[in-house]
């Protein structure tokens, strides 16, 4: 008789190890391992050896590192979506691709659930789940912390022990610090930096450079658009995920995209984590430039007025939501009108303009010019500014 199939969002870490063993012995099921290669750090041969080794029945690894690029990353940074006035999104914007094809894996192999390695004070599990529920409300939804009876990873070190699954450790040999990565950032959380007094050691950054040990000459970058989204770097064109891996290669030598941050997680809890986001703080700064020559001004205002819900509805995990597609569209509405060159210095952790260009600028250097004649009558400002008046509510 064949066993019930649960699909496992498997990182290969020590969570999810734990969860594959535990989930054959709470569910006398067999577990098939996903892993979404969305551009973290990975060793195949080391997550396929793990898994067989804890008694998984199949291992499937998937490279979606375009889709995740072009389908999710690439539309945020067309919303310009910052959480908070900081975070960039970078694990929330993971978690709606990783969520689909886990339900897609599950429908093939007639899988009766779903699992994950999101802890029970996290983000990450309204993500995953909403993401399930979404593609796939039929199909059960296992959460082990939710379940078991640990309460700390203190616990879950004990159980590993225990059952011979091999713990990781941080470059200081202890137990690492909670890390989450892909092509698009890094987060660190945990540890020492539950104490907000701790300034985060050096050896915790994953992929910058300090910015006083960055180069002493600035790096310049030429980014080109089409259609709202990079497609050019430095005169080259790139499938999306190259571009943004040799952004964050060019921004990380130059001490870009540090953020240290304590968020409001939608569960309630403050929480601490330190972000990397190089090549995306880039991306998201250029962006911002080339839509500031092509795109007229009450287009840029209306969507200033949407980032703050549109960062907070991928934030929570509502990335398909009728409302988020809702602004999505109106982000959109004249992407096809950013269009050119956008030129950036990096320069010890900052970026700044070095020069624009764009076939669709609707930038007048005549109108803008003080050395120029005048645009408008003296008698139209004069009433403009009399009607504006009006509006101070005297």
């Amino acid at each position: 008789m064949n066993k019930k199939k649960i699909i496992l969002a498997y990182s290969g870490g020590l969570d999810t190890s734990i969860i594959l063993k535990w989930l054959q012995d709470n569910y006398s099921a067999e577990v098939i391992a996903f892993t979404a290669d969305i551009g973290q750090e990975i060793d195949k041969k080391k997550i396929i050896k793990n898994a067989k080794l804890l008694g998984a029945k199949k291992i499937i690894i998937e490279d979606l590192k375009d889709i995740f690029v072009k389908e999710y990353v690439y539309p945020m940074i067309r919303g310009h979506a910052i959480y908070e006035g900081s975070y960039l999104l970078g694990t929330s914007i993971a978690r709606p691709l990783i969520a689909k094809r886990q339900i897609e894996i599950a429908k093939k192999f007639k899988a009766f659930a779903v699992s994950h390695g999101a802890t029970d004070k996290g983000n990450d599990q309204v993500r995953f789940e909403l993401g399930y529920y979404y593609f796939g409300s039929k199909i059960k939804v296992i959460s082990p912390w939710r379940e078991w009876k640990f309460s700390s990873r203190t616990d879950l070190i004990k159980y590993a022990k225990k059952n011979g699954i091999s713990i990781p450790k941080d470059k200081r040999g202890a137990p690492p610090f909670s890390i989450d990565d892909n092509l698009f950032h890094t987060s660190t959380e945990g540890k020492m930096l539950e104490d907000l007094n701790n300034n985060p050691p050096e050896y915790l950054f994953q992929r910058t450079i300090a910015p006083e040990k960055s180069p002493s000459k600035p790096t310049i970058v030429k980014i080109g658009f089409k259609n709202g989204d990079p497609i050019l770097l430095n005169k080259k064109k790139y499938s999306p995920s190259k571009l943004l891996e040799k952004l964050n290669n060019l921004a990380g030598k130059n001490g870009i995209g540090r953020v240290d941050l304590v968020e409001n997680r939608f569960l309630g809890i403050k929480s601490r984590g330190v972000y990397e986001t190089p090549g995306g703080t880039v991306l998201l700064f250029a962006h911002r430039a080339i839509e500031s020559i092509t795109l007229d001004k009450k287009t840029m205002h209306i969507k200033e007025k949407i980032i703050p819900r549109y960062a907070e509805l991928i934030y929570n995990g509502f990335w398909f939501s009728k409302e988020r597609i809702s602004l999505q569209k109106i982000i959109d509405a004249k992407k096809s009108r950013v269009k050119g060159e956008i030129k950036v210095k990096l320069y010890k952790g900052s970026i700044s303009i070095a020069g624009r260009k764009s076939k669709r600028s609707i930038y007048s250097k005549k109108k803008s010019s003080f050395e120029s004649g005048r645009i408008f009558s003296k008698k139209y400002v004069k009433n403009f500014i009399k009607v504006a008046a009006k509006k101070l509510g005297k």
